[in-house]
C-alpha cells in the first residue's frame, strides 16, 4: 500500500444539548463525523439503539463538513469473527449467499513517501 493522504484525527466524547453522550471523530476544523444519538426518536435514532441492543459494538457516524449534514455515513463495528459471521447471517439470509466462501486478502505494507 501507498500512503497517499494522511490526517490527524481526534476522536471525542461530547454532550449534545439534549444530554447524550456520543462518540465525534474530528478531521479538521468543521468537518467532523458525530455518532447517531441512539436516544433521538427518528427512524435512524431507533434503528441505531435496536442495532446496538444486539451489537453494542457497532457504530454509526453522520459526516458534518461546514455545519452541515453531507448525507455521508460511516458505519462499523469492531467484532471478533464469530460475532461478525451472527451479523452477516441476518443480512445474507439466502440459499445464494451461502456459496461464498470466506477469503482473507494478503495485507500490504504501507509505504511513505
Amino acid at each position: 500500500m501507498k500512503v497517499l493522504k494522511e490526517w490527524d484525527v481526534k476522536v471525542k466524547l461530547v454532550r449534545t444539548r439534549r444530554g447524550a453522550i456520543l462518540h465525534m471523530i474530528e478531521l479538521e476544523p468543521g468537518h467532523f463525523y458525530i455518532e447517531q444519538n441512539p436516544l433521538k426518536d427518528s427512524k435512524y435514532g431507533v434503528a441505531y439503539r435496536k442495532i446496538k441492543e444486539s451489537f453494542p459494538e457497532f457504530y454509526m457516524f453522520w459526516e458534518i463538513k461546514n455545519n452541515r449534514y453531507t448525507g455521508k455515513l460511516l458505519a462499523g463495528a469492531f467484532l471478533e469473527k464469530k460475532e461478525i459471521d451472527e451479523f452477516i447471517t441476518l443480512i445474507g439470509q439466502s440459499e445464494d449467499y451461502k456459496k461464498f466462501e470466506h477469503v482473507l486478502e494478503e495485507i500490504e505494507e504501507v509505504e511513505k513517501e
